[in-house]
């Protein structure tokens, strides 16, 4: 951006070395759904501005952008042109990055893997045999790849900072409403989604949320400005070592936070390993919220997506949250209510005797391709999910800010996701800590190796 804006090179020009890019890294990683070579060029040519002006970036295939067909990662959904952006797409462009196409999602982003059968299994350039995470693991392939060095993302469980976590990048869950999203249907008890990028620098994530923010000011949060300073105060850190459900965390990823506590202490923090924090009902009660999406599209798609809509199509794991939800809709109310309980209180006091809570991002290292398969058997694959996916929903429901950092990694050099997160608002707190621990440890990249 700081060359586009020196004259040193023009959005075209970066337009077409990421283009360039995405054909050679495609056939290996498979993590594009859609080129959008003349869109891309076209909107370079249009003198694009904001503090990323002309910088090429992926949508991901979870998100409309105007003219283009998108599927939303499953065979069900009609091969129907957007006729409008959805929200976060003007927001993006807003901050004067320039879309070059639509990045792969497991099915309506409802897995933490990115295998669905269409397009395909989505590899992680660390190394192919393992998972990118999901479900924005198209968009973090592409930029742990370097084909990209920004793209969006989207988060209703974790699915900025799970892939984040995976291919070795900075993910950052805004707080709720921060950032524009696609409208949630109107029957959900609980708003739990929110957009935003991933990138391999905390410089580019503060970036991306400082332009977000100039387009669209959110005044019941507190301003995020553009951090571009670290840390230079003592924070009070809780540790966790446990999933939600109370199970501690692999014992690589334990190792990893001990060895990033030990780190904030050296750096003058004071830190404190705490109890499990968090209600034992919260697991249940969001794999229960989450399987109300699908099925409610099993229910109204056809109304909703329109002509072509084939609910048949659907995946196997997508008809098990079906039945799942449907099996257990008579704990739907009490579940719902402990959970709108929850954002409104139980968040908030999970953090009123720290400043932020240091985690795992994952309760597991990065799972090989298959190992969440999203054809095997419903029942082993969310008890799979469970092992795996740490604490990222919390923060969703709760609506506070978290971000995953690369830290560490496990014994076969995978990335393994630190995740620090704080109460509602504070976003510029997040980005000053990852930019103090970034500056103290710099971490790899696919690029510097």
């Amino acid at each position: 951006a700081e060359q586009v804006a020196d004259g040193e090179v023009s959005p075209g020009e970066l337009v077409e070395a990421a283009l360039a890019r995405a054909e050679v890294v495609n056939p290996r990683l498979n993590a594009v759904s859609l080129l959008d070579a003349d869109g891309a060029r076209a909107r370079a040519a249009g003198s694009p501005t904001g503090v990323l002006a002309g910088v090429p970036t992926f949508i991901k295939g979870l998100a409309s952008v105007a003219g283009l067909p998108n599927r939303f990662g499953s065979r069900a959904m009609p091969d129907t042109p957007a006729e409008a952006n959805s929200p976060t797409v003007d927001q993006i462009e807003s901050t004067g990055l320039l879309p070059v196409g639509l990045s792969t999602t497991p099915e309506f982003g409802l897995t933490a893997t990115t295998e669905p059968a269409l397009p395909g299994i989505t590899r992680n350039p660390w190394n192919p045999t393992h998972s990118t995470g999901g479900s924005s693991g198209g968009s973090a392939a592409l930029v742990a790849a370097g084909v990209v060095p920004i793209a969006h993302a989207n988060d209703g469980g974790g699915s900025i900072r799970i892939p984040a976590a995976s291919c070795g990048l900075v993910g950052l869950k805004p707080s709720r409403g921060r950032v524009d999203k696609e409208p949630d249907p109107k029957l959900m008890p609980v708003d739990f989604t929110i957009d935003g990028v991933v990138t391999r620098t905390v410089r580019d994530t503060a970036a991306f949320l400082y332009g977000a923010e100039q387009y669209r000011p959110v005044p019941r949060l507190a301003p995020v400005g553009h951090v571009t300073n670290p840390l230079d105060r003592p924070l009070r850190v809780g540790v966790i070592e446990e999933r939600v459900d109370g199970v501690r965390f692999d014992s690589a990823n334990r190792a990893a936070v001990a060895d990033t506590a030990t780190t904030m202490e050296e750096l003058g923090h004071h830190v404190e390993l705490i109890p499990n924090p968090f209600p034992a009902h919260f697991a249940a009660d969001f794999i229960l919220l989450w399987s109300m999406v699908p099925f409610a599209m099993w229910h109204a798609g056809a109304r909703v997506m329109g002509e072509g809509w084939d609910r048949d199509q659907l995946e196997p794991w997508s008809k098990w949250l079906v039945r799942h939800f449907r099996r257990n809709a008579a704990r739907a109310p009490t579940a719902f209510r402990r959970l709108r309980k929850f954002a409104a209180e139980g968040y908030s006091a999970s953090l009123q005797d720290h400043d932020v809570l240091l985690s795992s991002t994952l309760a597991s290292p990065v799972p090989e391709i298959g190992y969440l398969d999203p054809t095997m058997d419903g029942d082993v694959l969310y008890e799979r999910l469970l092992n795996h996916v740490a604490i990222t929903p919390i923060q969703n429901v709760g609506g506070g800010p978290a971000i995953s950092l690369p830290l560490a990694q496990d014994s076969g050099g995978l990335p393994l996701g630190i995740q620090f997160a704080a109460d509602i608002g504070q976003e510029a707190l997040l980005l000053a800590l990852a930019l103090q621990l970034e500056e103290s440890d710099p971490w790899p990249t696919l690029a510097s190796n």
